[in-house]
């Protein structure tokens, strides 16, 4: 059946999976996969992603409790949730069910009391601040909060975790060594409070393909950027090249509104960025930054259009932009538009943009309009 939205993604569930059993190929055996669906899972849709991995994946990751309870709408799997959630959503997240990342004393202490009057054990994962610098307890409060976790009867701590600040842009290990040998600090002094066989995890799609590959050096991996077919930089995929096959999962569509020609010295779009240096045939395409195509583009992205780039003119609007078909000859209203993906033998990917952008692959996707349909083929 013809798709009949006029912007829309499509998401390839057979390039997913792929992606997901490339990296699991890596992934020694005993060690679990927690697949990433923070922000809309990066922007491919959420609960669309589920559906497709739910049957391969031990985890799902989110950030919040909003996100939580639409992912319970479709799953029970279990779930971590690693950013923070304010005292007045605890009880919602404990009673969704739940794996806790605890940023405080107090929000331990706050999950200690909920999960009491609930009649619930709930697991917490800690986070290490292992040079990161972001969420995460200091090596300093280390030793007192272990001990304020033994005080609480209605809480199980299940795991320690910490995040690679620099891992997959450098050939340089040094920092990351610093992070590992910190970290294993903090699992070394837990265990002398009494905490042991816990579940460890610091390596997400990056820290997999530069540290952890086939060794399983911890019992958790947290992919995100690698399922839906990206590199989590140049330097990785160059070091995977012919060794791992990642295929792109995303492709963003829409139509062409309008078509018309322009006269010569004829502006196009706001401030007057571009003028027509001759007779020029345009295609009003109805996306725009409120959609989630930069306007940075502006002047300077390219769609698809019959298999063939088009260069964006002017300014980039919150809903509409123009490209230049000049050089199209069978072109029509409603013909279809590719933003990001394959058309014929051409494609436009999320590396492209975001070179052109200043920015990474998985900012370009993620910042896609969730009010967008993804659609699965």
């Amino acid at each position: 059946m013809k798709n009949s939205s006029l912007s829309y993604i499509e998401l390839s569930k057979s390039n997913l999976i792929h992606n997901f059993e490339e990296l699991k190929k890596i992934t020694k055996k005993n060690v679990r996969i927690a697949a990433v669906i923070k922000s809309n899972a990066y922007g491919y849709g959420q609960n669309e992603v589920v559906k497709i991995l739910e049957p391969y994946v031990d985890y799902f990751q989110v950030n919040s409790v909003g996100e939580l309870e639409l992912l319970r709408k479709v799953s029970k799997q279990k779930t971590f949730v690693l950013g923070y959630i304010q005292i007045c959503d605890l009880k919602k997240a404990i009673k969704l069910g739940c794996i806790l990342s605890v940023f405080s004393k107090e929000q331990l202490r706050n999950i200690e009391k909920n999960a009491l009057e609930l009649k619930i054990k709930q697991e917490i994962h800690i986070p290490i601040d292992a040079y990161l610098g972001r969420e995460g307890i200091l090596e300093s409060e280390w030793g007192s909060f272990f001990e304020e976790v033994k005080k609480c009867k209605n809480i199980k701590l299940g795991g320690i975790y910490a995040h690679f600040a620099n891992i997959e842009d450098t050939k340089n290990f040094t920092h990351a060594g610093k992070q590992i040998k910190k970290y294993k600090g903090a699992l070394n002094l837990a265990e002398k409070f009494g905490f042991k066989k816990l579940q460890t995890h610091i390596s997400a799609t990056s820290g997999l393909l530069v540290y952890e590959k086939n060794k399983g050096e911890n019992s958790i991996v947290r992919l995100g950027v690698g399922i839906y077919g990206m590199w989590p930089s140049t330097y990785i995929k160059y070091l995977y090249k012919n060794k791992l096959n990642l295929k792109p999962v995303m492709s963003w569509k829409t139509k062409i509104a309008q078509i018309k020609t322009l006269p010569s010295g004829h502006s196009v779009g706001y401030g007057l960025t571009y003028l027509t240096s001759s007779l020029t045939k345009i295609a009003v395409i109805p996306i725009g930054y409120g959609d989630g195509f930069d306007r940075e583009l502006s002047n300077k992205g390219e769609v698809l259009i019959g298999g063939t780039r088009c260069k964006v003119l002017g300014r980039i609007a919150m809903n509409m932009f123009v490209v230049d078909i000049n050089h199209l000859k069978d072109v029509s209203v409603e013909d279809e538009v590719v933003i990001l993906g394959k058309q014929g033998k051409e494609e436009i990917s999320a590396e492209e943009i975001a070179e052109k952008v200043g920015t990474i692959n998985y900012e370009v996707v993620t910042r896609l309009n969730p009010l967008l349909p993804r659609i699965i083929v």
